[in-house]
């Protein structure tokens, strides 16, 4: 995980920002699927 990423999720959740933590990790597991998904052969 990018430190900069760190920091935003960090930095909601000492905000206790539930929104912006949504939107981060949906980010986030959409970044991971797109990156790490096999091509189907």
């Amino acid at each position: 995980m990018p430190v900069w990423f760190k920091k935003q999720l960090m930095r909601a959740y000492f905000q206790k920002d539930r929104y912006q933590i949504k939107l981060l990790n949906q980010c986030w597991y959409f970044y991971l699927n797109a990156h790490t998904q096999k091509p189907v052969s």
